[in-house]
């Protein structure tokens, strides 16, 4: 039997919205184009499968693009994280990413702060390192998808407690899935995420004491 503790990634693990960085890369239009759709999902208006293709498709990102987007995450990570996931590591909790983002950028963060398992969205690659589309059987670039892995892993480590943290509307969705679920806003305060979290913190050091 286990503790789980599920993190969403950006702007809670890191302060970026990495899809909002690769559409930055081609120009302020381009990102401005990808932001607002990628707020309109966050805040709970738009489903998340009318935007993820959509916005990828748009950007049309490179390998190498994605692995600078790995660096910028590390670069930008929350402030208290390595401390606070430390501490809960050693009070038993098991640690996994689960974001709506992509594995290939999400990983290296991963590594950086001592965590295994990322549950994400991979990226396909052409010979060239172009983009090729992305796997779409990974169940967070869906609405609810988050939802459908903290049941898995429920079911895989026979977990006792389930908690997700995170900033957006995915997040919030997976109440009923966990036990609980955190509402995160050091980066971005969503008014749907607030009213409706079972707690809200603005530092992921208050994470140990609305955990127990």
């Amino acid at each position: 039997m286990s503790k789980l503790l599920l993190l969403d990634c950006d702007s809670t693990l890191s302060a970026l919205e990495g899809i909002d960085e690769l559409g930055r890369l081609r120009g302020p239009a381009t990102f401005k184009a990808v932001e607002d759709m990628t707020n309109a999902a966050m805040n709970g208006g738009t489903p998340m499968e009318a935007i993820f293709a959509k916005r990828l498709d748009i950007i049309q990102p490179t390998k190498a693009e994605l692995e600078s987007i790995g660096a910028l995450y590390i670069s930008t990570v929350e402030p208290t994280a390595v401390a606070t996931l430390t501490q809960l590591r050693a009070a038993g909790w098991t640690i996994i990413i689960v974001s709506g983002g992509f594995t290939q950028a999400i990983r290296p963060l991963a590594d950086f702060l001592g965590i295994a398992r990322v549950e994400a969205v991979v990226l396909k690659f052409k010979p060239d390192g172009s983009y090729a589309g992305f796997d779409e059987t990974c169940p967070t670039c869906r609405s609810k998808g988050k939802n459908v892995v903290a049941r898995r892993l429920r079911a895989e480590h026979q977990a006792t407690t389930v908690i997700m943290v995170g900033d957006g509307a995915s997040d919030l969705e997976v109440k009923g899935d966990a036990d609980k679920v955190i509402g995160f806003g050091r980066y971005a305060v969503r008014a749907k995420v607030k009213a409706g979290a079972d707690a809200f913190i603005v530092s992921l050091d208050e994470l140990p004491g609305v955990v127990s």
